[in-house]
């Protein structure tokens, strides 16, 4: 019972995180100087590598900063979630019912039958009554 209830657990978190991971949208920025990555950055713009204050300290002021370059791209998540019940074919109804039914409770229908004879002996058996009676099933 303990490792139904924690497989459940389990895979109640797996399903929220794999829910939450497809609706959000992921932005992933990378600076590049002098075709290195400098730096990564998940959901905001990465930080640059301070040349162009380097070229200022210089007196390049007016020169274009070449070896630098930012690199950026998003993952677009799901915004279409409104699945509801009613979308789906009267069949799968049932199917999605019945097995969620069954899965939540698998030993729900069997009942204990009581068994009166459970702790008396079988009788014992002295003479084979078909040998005697010569009755054979051909």
């Amino acid at each position: 019972m303990l490792v139904k209830v924690l497989f459940q657990q389990i895979a109640s978190v797996c399903m929220a995180m794999l829910v939450l991971l497809s609706t959000v949208s992921w932005t992933v920025d990378k600076h590049l100087c002098m075709g290195r990555v400098m730096d990564i950055s998940l959901f905001t713009e990465a930080d640059d590598c301070d040349m162009e204050k380097a070229m200022v300290a210089m007196g390049n002021e007016t020169m274009d900063n070449h070896c630098c370059d930012d690199e950026s791209f998003t993952i677009s998540g799901q915004d279409d979630l409104k699945l509801t019940l009613t979308d789906l074919e009267l069949e799968q109804q049932v199917f999605l019912f019945a097995f969620t039914h069954t899965f939540l409770n698998p030993t729900a229908s069997l009942e204990e039958h009581c068994v009166p004879h459970q702790g008396y002996p079988p009788p014992l058996i002295t003479r084979d009554i078909h040998l005697l009676d010569q009755v054979f099933l051909i």
